[in-house]
């Protein structure tokens, strides 16, 4: 495996500067066994010298085994989410020459990029050589990783692994996907598939029936529980539900694999406080009791080609146990479905999975885009007029958010304007009320207002920049020159850093504090350090 694929020497292969390209990509690589008496324990981890904390390596080593009662024969891969992201590999097949008559272990890549499906991929590749030919094919591997290319978004990126070549891209943020294959290098007409893309309708057709339902539910940040029999389907359908908001990036905490021995167990099935708005996604039959107090419910069939219609049920806490295939909650929605877009989703089956992903891909853009357009629109209202912005004042902040004021706005620029062809109807204004609580507002405002915040302070760099400095300077008392003098470099600091002005501003400010000096004494210019 190692021959033909710029095979280093073994001795210098895992230098400082492997790591230093391999750290662009990942955080670490870790091996992780199932001993007999020690339990799950990290064999290996690369680089030597990564750090991970205690309670860190507890998460990665229990997570690195099915916590189920099915037994997952093979190669199973799934992905879990700790403080970085990861995706997992695990091998379990039988050998007698082992006490408990199996050979368990996983390799865990850790790293800080959401990069789902290209991580699925790689596992796949590097799992089976390191389980067949051992550590020298993770040094390799290591090897080959350091010499990718920078991850630039907007770009096709080829890269080599183990004799493969992977031919992706990283989309730019709020980038439509397109989907295609990820293949090897010997494949002719490869085409570009993103790092993160998701077979959507693979993992949702059998609650395509409830998917608005559902949308609504992770729109609002709702706390839900996917229980399923593997690691793999429970963490696809964890992934998948977040994306279901896209392009609005999901801003409550998920685990697509959770387990009892996850250190914030005792915070998520907590009955004191209630659910936190979290996407969970389990296999220990255990949660089965241990969630009856979560709203929420999707309990996934064993059979992973199960295309059957999943049943929206109300079956009472205290039943969950004995529970079938189906979502359960009493959640009423505040939309109608679209059973048009449904129709022809369950009308196309003989499309490929891909080209039914792009469909309802485009379907669940739309209608977040529509729900969220006259926030945007609204809060663009929020910055104040320009001929309100003075050098000499103090920048304006952007005005409150009034969510009455914008219920207001709704007649002329809601989502039903865009979404008439469709038959999503209902009731805009609850589903708003409800959303204006979630994580997802939250951080969704909170970027927004940094964004107009950076523009006020951008439009009063440029007023204070264009003012006509020494007229103003002619008859003002020295204190008052001194804190101009401060609030000018406080300015060309701040666009320096993170105001987004031109260059040609930046020398207007520093040209602004040359007319000022002219007229200081050299005492007070030495003071101020200006020239």
């Amino acid at each position: 495996m190692t021959d033909g694929i710029n095979n280093p020497d073994n001795k210098t292969v895992l230098n400082q500067n492997v790591w230093e390209g391999f750290s662009n990509w990942f955080h670490s690589i870790c091996v992780v066994t199932f001993d007999l008496e020690l339990g799950q324990a990290l064999e290996n981890i690369y680089p030597r010298d990564v750090k991970l904390t205690k309670q860190d390596i507890s998460n990665i080593c229990y997570l690195a085994f099915p916590d189920s009662n099915s037994g997952c024969m093979g190669d199973t891969t799934f992905v879990i989410r700790l403080q970085t992201k990861s995706e997992k590999s695990l091998r379990q097949v039988k050998d007698i020459t082992l006490p408990r008559g199996y050979f368990q272990k996983s390799i865990v890549l850790l790293s800080y990029f959401p990069f789902n499906n290209l991580f699925n991929k790689l596992c796949s590749y590097i799992a089976p050589e390191y389980f067949e030919h051992g550590q020298e094919s993770l040094e390799v591997a290591c090897y080959n990783i350091k010499l990718w290319p920078t991850p630039v978004p907007g770009i096709p990126l080829s890269l080599p692994i183990l004799g493969s070549v992977f031919q992706t891209y990283i989309p730019i943020s709020g980038a439509v996907s397109t989907v295609a294959l990820l293949g090897n290098d010997n494949n002719e007409g490869q085409k570009l598939t993103q790092v993160d893309d998701l077979n959507l309708y693979e993992i949702l057709q059998p609650v395509l029936s409830h998917i608005h339902l559902l949308w609504e539910l992770v729109i609002t940040s709702e706390p839900i529980v996917v229980m399923a029999s593997s690691p793999t389907i429970c963490s696809s359908m964890v992934l998948a539900l977040t994306r279901l908001v896209a392009p609005l990036q999901y801003c409550g905490d998920y685990r697509p694999y959770f387990t009892i021995h996850d250190s914030e167990f005792k915070q998520y099935t907590s009955k004191v406080h209630g659910a936190p708005p979290v996407i969970l996604g389990v296999t220990n039959p255990f949660f089965a009791k241990t969630f009856q107090h979560w709203p929420h419910t999707i309990r996934l069939s064993d059979d992973t080609g199960d295309t059957q219609k999943y049943k929206l049920k109300k079956t009472p806490p205290t039943k969950m146990i004995e529970c079938t295939s189906g979502i359960y909650t009493s959640y009423k929605p505040f939309l109608q479905k679209d059973k048009n877009i449904i129709k022809k989703i369950r009308a196309g089956v003989k499309r490929p999975y891909e080209v039914q992903s792009v469909i309802l891909s485009k379907h669940l853009n739309e209608l977040t885009q529509s729900f969220m357009i006259p926030l945007e629109r609204y809060i663009a209202s929020l910055l104040p007029l320009q001929k309100d912005i003075s050098a000499f004042k103090a920048v304006p902040t952007p005005n409150p958010f009034n969510p009455d004021s914008f219920f207001a706005t709704l007649d002329k620029t809601g989502p039903h304007l865009t979404l008439n062809k469709t038959g999503i109807k209902g009731d805009w204004i609850g589903l708003y009320k409800r959303f204006f609580r979630s994580p997802n507002f939250k951080a969704w405002f909170n970027a927004r207002y940094t964004e107009l915040s950076l523009k006020l302070q951008a439009l009063h760099a440029e007023a204070l920049s264009t003012v006509d400095i020494t007229n103003w300077v002619r008859g003002r008392p020295e204190v008052e020159i001194v804190d101009m003098v401060m609030r000018i470099k406080n300015k060309i600091g701040k666009c320096n850093h993170d105001v987004p002005v031109s260059d040609s501003v930046k020398q207007q400010l520093n040209q602004r504090m040359q007319d000022i000096a002219i007229s200081l004494p050299e005492d007070l210019k030495n003071i101020l350090q200006i020239s």
